[in-house]
């Protein structure tokens, strides 16, 4: 009896640890997946989470991670099939249903007129559900929000949808609040209006990266040095480890015309160090303001150099499109 016991016990223990293995290596895979995505190598990402997948079926953030990869990759349909499996795994669910509406928005895009409504209809339906589940889903809210200022009622859309939204979240959210207003003009291309709404977002301490960011974007656009420099000093305290605020500060200076050393220090160093994802600034728009700063400088050869790694980097990079024509004529 005594040997039978030990002989169970014994047998228990391996069962254990090779389940515990099997736990450690599906986590492995998930990470894995994650590491990829965060060094910006999508496609290796997107093979772990593929094994990932297929050994824990059941897991939602393996198929939302999925979803973001593909999307990065610009892979829209297998990007809607993944985060369709998230849901479908778990349907309340609130950051699902949000980046499957981001998914069906991507292909909306880039779809035919036709096409086109009919993924609109659903990208709305799904920012709408992300809400409804998780008020606080300050991302689904301002993707609706922005939805609404910039769609056509056909597929749903329409500014006086998006007020209601708007008052909502800046009682929840200052910042929040403002930023939404503000984007909702920028999308109306009434600037004026943007930029008041945007320096209250500014003042009211935002929480969010992804929100001082996109202002730091609009502000580049708008050629607003003052701005991008408040932008890099809150995202220093808001995310520290953040490379954008390097590129936001460089390109102020660069406007300016301040500090050039520290400039091109700053630029270059994004250049290094920037992920390939959406909502950064590509590393080719780090060459193109280097270009700007040597063509200001009077360093034409510097500047053709870097015009010209942006292009090779991007081809579709105006700044550097236009400086080369304009350096060429010259």
């Amino acid at each position: 009896m005594v040997s039978r016991m030990k002989w169970l016990i014994a047998a228990l223990c391996v069962a254990s640890i090779v389940m515990e293995a099997a736990n450690v290596k599906q986590e492995a895979g998930l990470e894995a997946g994650r590491r990829a995505y965060e060094a910006s190598d999508y496609a290796k990402a997107i093979l772990a989470l593929q094994a990932a997948a297929a050994k824990e079926p059941q897991n939602g953030d393996v198929q939302l991670l999925l979803a973001k990869s593909y999307l990065e990759l610009q892979e829209r349909d297998p990007a809607i099939k993944s985060a369709e499996k998230a849901v479908a795994l778990e349907p309340k669910n609130s950051i699902y249903h949000e980046w499957l509406g981001r998914a069906y928005g991507e292909k909306a895009d880039h779809a035919s007129w036709f096409s086109a409504i009919s993924l609109a209809k659903k990208t709305r339906k799904e920012f709408e559900t992300a809400v409804q589940l998780d008020g606080g889903n300050y991302s689904a809210r301002q993707a609706l929000i922005e939805f609404d200022c910039s769609a056509p009622g056909i597929v749903g859309g329409g500014e006086e949808k998006a007020l209601p939204q708007i008052k909502q979240l800046a009682e929840m959210d200052a910042a929040e609040g403002h930023y939404a207003a503000g984007n909702c003009r920028r999308q109306k291309k009434d600037f004026a209006v943007a930029d008041e709404e945007f320096t209250k977002a500014l003042e009211s301490n935002p929480k969010s990266a992804e929100l001082l960011y996109d202002i730091g974007d609009y502000a580049a656009k708008r050629s607003q040095p003052e701005r991008l420099l408040a932008v890099a000093d809150m995202g220093e305290r808001v995310a520290p480890g953040d490379p954008r605020r390097r590129f936001y500060r460089g390109v102020a200076l660069v406007l300016k015309k301040e500090n050039p050393e520290e400039a091109e220090r700053l630029l270059r160093e994004y250049a290094k160090i920037a992920p390939t994802r959406s909502g950064y600034p590509r590393p080719a728009a780090a060459h193109a303001w280097l270009g700007r700063l040597f063509e200001g400088q009077s360093r034409m050869e510097d500047a053709v150099k870097e015009f010209e790694s942006a292009l090779k980097l991007d081809p579709k990079n105006k700044m550097a499109q236009e400086a080369l024509n304009r350096l060429k004529k010259g």
